[in-house]
C-alpha cells in the first residue's frame, strides 16, 4: 500500500473527529434530468491518445514501471473480495463513526494518496478529481450536479488513510465486479478469481447467482472499495445530488457493466437511464488521466459554492 503524507497535518480533536480550518456550508439543490439528446457534447474536450505515462489507456500488459504492482494488487483483490467480506465492510462502514469533516477537507486529506491499481495515472488524487471535474465543466456548463460529482467521485479512497481504518488499497481502489454471482471474463486478471472461495459456491457462481433478473444495481452486492463507501457517505449524510449522481459515484469502477456491457440482465429500467449518465462521465474520467495541471486555488471557490449548494457543512464519515 502506498499512502503519501505530506500536506496538511491533522489533528485529532477526538476519536471522532479531524479539524482543518474551512468555510461552514449550508445545505440547498435542484435538478432536472435533461432530454436523452442532450446527453452527448463535442464542445472541447479532446481525447488525448495516451495516458499520462505516453501508453494506451487500461492496458494492464504495456511494458511499464507500475505494470507487475498494478498485477499483484489485482490478484489480492480478486482472492479476498468475497460475499462475506463485502456484507463486513457494508455493515461496519455504514455506521459513518470514523470522523467528521467537510467535502473539501476530505478533498485536501485524499491528495495524500497514490492509487496502486491505477496503470494510468501516478499523480495526487486531487489532481485527478479537479482534471475530471473542469472537462466535464467545459462541455456541460449547466449540469453543475455532475461537476460536483466528478470532484467527490473518489473521495472514497480516504479509507487507506488511518483515521479511516487504514485498509488495504485492494480493498478501496480497483474496477469493482458483482460478488455473489459468476465473474464475468471481462474483468480485469480474471485468471485470479480461481482462488478466490466463492468461485466454487455453487450458490454463486451462476450468471444471476444470489440475485434474479432485472432485479436492480441497488439490490446487488459490488466489491467493497471507494465507489460504494463514498456512495453511503453521500447517502446517508442526505445530499441532495440527483439518483443519477449516486448511481455514478458507486458505479463508475464496475468497468465490466459501462465499458464491456457485462451483467446487463441485473439492471432494472432506472439502472438503464442511470447508465447513460455513467458513459458520459467515464469518458471524462479515464481519459483527462493527463499531465496537465489544474490551478486548485483558481477553481476552488466555484466546487466550495456546489458543495454548499448540494451538501451540509460537515458530514459523517
Amino acid at each position: 500500500m502506498t499512502v503519501i503524507v505530506e500536506e496538511p497535518v491533522f489533528v485529532q480533536e477526538n476519536s471522532k473527529n479531524i479539524s482543518f480550518d474551512t468555510n461552514e456550508l449550508v445545505l440547498d439543490a435542484g435538478f432536472v434530468m435533461p432530454e436523452p439528446k442532450l446527453l452527448v457534447s463535442d464542445n472541447g474536450f479532446s481525447t488525448p491518445e495516451t495516458n499520462a505515462f505516453g501508453k494506451t489507456f487500461r492496458d494492464y500488459d504495456a511494458e511499464s514501471e507500475r505494470k507487475n504492482a498494478v498485477e499483484e494488487f489485482y490478484k489480492q483483490n480478486h482472492i479476498h473480495q468475497t460475499v462475506d467480506f463485502v456484507k463486513r465492510m457494508r455493515e461496519d462502514y455504514k455506521k459513518l463513526d470514523k470522523v467528521e469533516m467537510s467535502i473539501w477537507e476530505c478533498c485536501e486529506l485524499l491528495n495524500t494518496v497514490v492509487d496502486e491499481s491505477d496503470p494510468d495515472l501516478d499523480e495526487p488524487q486531487i489532481e485527478h478529481l479537479l482534471q475530471t471535474a473542469e472537462a466535464i465543466r467545459k462541455d456541460y456548463p449547466n449540469e453543475d450536479w455532475l461537476h460536483l460529482t466528478a470532484l467527490i467521485h473518489d473521495l472514497g479512497k480516504v479509507l487507506v488513510h488511518p483515521s479511516f481504518g487504514e485498509l488495504p488499497q485492494w480493498a478501496v481502489v480497483g474496477d469493482t465486479f458483482p460478488v455473489g454471482c459468476a465473474y464475468d471474463e471481462s474483468i480485469v486478471h480474471h485468471k485470479y478469481f480461481k482462488e478466490n472461495p466463492d468461485h466454487y459456491n455453487p450458490a454463486y457462481n451462476t450468471k444471476s447467482g444470489i440475485y434474479s433478473q432485472g432485479c436492480g444495481l441497488e439490490n446487488v452486492l459490488v466489491s467493497w472499495g471507494h465507489d460504494d463507501y463514498m456512495y453511503l457517505v453521500a447517502k446517508e449524510n442526505g445530499t441532495t445530488l440527483p439518483p443519477a449522481a449516486l448511481f455514478v459515484i458507486r458505479f463508475h469502477s464496475f468497468y465490466a457493466l459501462h465499458k464491456s456491457g457485462a451483467y446487463m440482465h441485473l439492471l432494472n429500467d432506472e439502472d438503464k437511464e442511470n447508465l447513460k449518465w455513467l458513459h458520459v462521465f467515464n469518458k471524462y474520467d479515464l481519459y483527462s488521466k493527463s499531465k496537465v495541471r489544474v490551478d486548485v486555488e483558481k477553481v476552488k471557490p466555484y466546487y466550495l459554492s456546489l458543495i454548499n449548494k448540494y451538501f451540509p457543512s460537515k458530514l459523517r464519515w
